[in-house]
C-alpha cells in the first residue's frame, strides 16, 4: 500500500529555504512571488492493511517535526 506524507513547517515559523527560493525566482526575471513555503514529500510503500494511526506514530516520532511543523497523510492506494 502506498502513503504519502506532506511535511510543512507551521504558520509563523520562519523558514529560510522558501526565502532564499523566493529570492532566487526574482533574481531569475520571475516577478509577483510573494511568499515561498518549501516542504517535503515522504511516500511509503507499507504493508496492506497498515493503520492510519501506525502512519501517524510514524510521522510523530520520526517523519515530521510536531514543534515546527505539521503534516497531512494520504493513502495512495
Amino acid at each position: 500500500m502506498k502513503v504519502r506524507v506532506d511535511v510543512m513547517l507551521k504558520t509563523g515559523v520562519l523558514d529560510p529555504q522558501g526565502e532564499a527560493v523566493r529570492h532566487a525566482l526574482g533574481s531569475l526575471g520571475f516577478e509577483g512571488v510573494g511568499k515561498v513555503r518549501q516542504g517535503k514529500v515522504i511516500e511509503l510503500d507499507v504493508a496492506e492493511g497498515t493503520s492510519e494511526d501506525t502512519i501517524r506514530d510514524m510521522c510523530e516520532k520520526l517523519l515530521a517535526n510536531t514543534v515546527i511543523e505539521n503534516y497531512a497523510i494520504e493513502v495512495l492506494g
